[in-house]
C-alpha cells in the first residue's frame, strides 16, 4: 500500500491525486499535477516515478496522446472516501483522499445510504471523458435486469443518490440512470452521434429560474425566510431543467399552482409555477403530476 512508503504528506496528497485522476478520468498528464499543486515539472516527474515504483502495473503510457492511462488490471493503492471522490467529481477540486485529519469543529451529517461501486463509477466517468458509449446491465424497477446501450454525458446528485445522465439508445432519448443499479459496464468504441452528446440534451442545457417563498399556509413566514436567507420574502434559484424536479422534491417544495399541500410538511411554495412548463423532471415535484417510475 502507498501508505507504507516514506513520503511527506504533501507528496502523498499529490500521489493520491495522480491516482484519482488517472482512474476516474482515464488519462493523466504531468501538467495536471503541476497545475493542481503549483509545482515544477521536475517535481511532477518525480511523483510519477514514485507512483510507478509503488504500483508498477497501474499506468500505461499512451504515445499517441502523450498521457498516462490506467492499465486493464489497475488496482487503486489509496483508500479513497466515497463522499470525497463524488465531491471531487461534482465540484472539480479536492483530492478525494481521506487524510484522517481532525476537523476544525465537530460536524456531522445524515450521510448517504447508497454508495456507488467504484469499478462502475470509474468506467462511466472514463467513457464520459472520452465521449464513448457503453453497454450496461441495468436493474430497472419496471423490467428488472436488462442490457442497455447508453452514452454517458454527466453525473448528477439528487440529494439522495447519484445518477448518470445519458442518451438511451433503446428509447432514443436522454434519461437518468441510478448508478447503484448499474451492474456491468462495457465500453464501446463507436463514435457517438451529435444528437447523443451533451450539447444535444435540451433539458440539461435549459436553465430554469424558480422563486421559492414561504408556503402561504405557514403561520410564521418570517421564520422560513430566516431559514433560507430570503430577500424580499423570496429565494430565487436557478437549476437545470433536468434537475429542477429533483431539487423541488428534495426540499419538499409545494409546486402546485394553488399551494394545496400541507404547510406542516411543505414549508416552501414555488410561486412562479409556470416556469416548469416543458420541464420533464417537473413530474417529480410535490404537487405536480404523479411521478413516473425512474429508469
Amino acid at each position: 500500500m502507498a501508505e507504507s512508503f516514506d513520503v511527506s504528506q504533501a507528496q502523498r496528497e499529490r500521489l493520491a491525486f495522480l491516482e484519482l485522476r488517472a482512474y476516474f478520468t482515464g488519462e493523466l498528464r504531468r501538467s495536471d499535477i503541476e497545475a493542481r499543486f503549483g509545482i515544477k515539472p521536475a517535481a511532477a516527474s518525480r511523483d510519477l516515478a514514485i507512483y510507478r515504483d509503488i504500483a508498477p502495473g497501474n499506468l500505461e503510457y499512451d504515445q499517441a496522446s502523450r498521457c498516462h492511462r490506467p492499465a486493464r488490471d489497475f488496482k487503486p493503492v489509496f483508500q479513497f472516501n466515497p463522499d470525497r471522490v463524488l465531491a471531487w467529481l461534482l465540484q472539480g477540486f479536492g483530492d478525494g483522499l481521506d487524510l484522517g485529519l481532525k476537523p476544525a469543529a465537530p460536524c456531522e451529517g445524515p450521510g448517504q445510504l447508497t454508495k456507488p461501486d467504484f469499478e462502475v463509477l470509474g468506467a462511466i466517468t472514463r467513457s464520459m471523458c472520452a465521449k464513448r458509449a457503453v453497454r450496461i446491465t441495468y436493474l430497472s424497477l419496471s423490467s428488472g435486469p436488462r442490457r442497455r446501450e447508453i452514452v454517458p454525458i454527466a453525473l448528477a446528485d439528487n440529494g439522495l443518490r447519484w445518477h448518470v445522465r445519458a442518451f438511451d439508445r433503446d428509447r432514443q432519448r436522454f434519461g437518468d440512470f441510478v448508478l447503484t443499479r448499474i451492474e456491468k459496464v462495457e465500453e464501446l468504441h463507436d463514435e457517438p452521434a451529435e444528437h447523443e452528446l451533451l450539447q444535444a440534451d435540451e433539458q440539461w442545457s435549459r436553465i430554469v429560474e424558480m422563486e421559492l417563498v414561504p408556503h402561504p399556509g405557514v403561520k410564521q413566514p418570517k421564520a422560513i425566510e430566516a431559514d433560507y436567507g430570503m430577500r424580499d420574502g423570496a429565494l430565487r434559484i436557478k437549476a437545470r431543467a433536468a434537475l429542477a424536479g429533483y431539487l423541488l422534491r428534495r426540499w419538499s417544495v409545494d409546486a402546485s399552482p394553488d399551494h394545496r399541500l400541507a404547510p406542516a410538511s411543505h414549508h416552501l411554495w414555488l410561486r412562479n409555477t409556470q416556469t416548469l412548463y416543458g420541464v420533464e423532471s417537473a413530474s417529480l415535484a410535490p404537487g405536480r403530476a404523479a411521478p413516473e417510475q425512474p429508469n
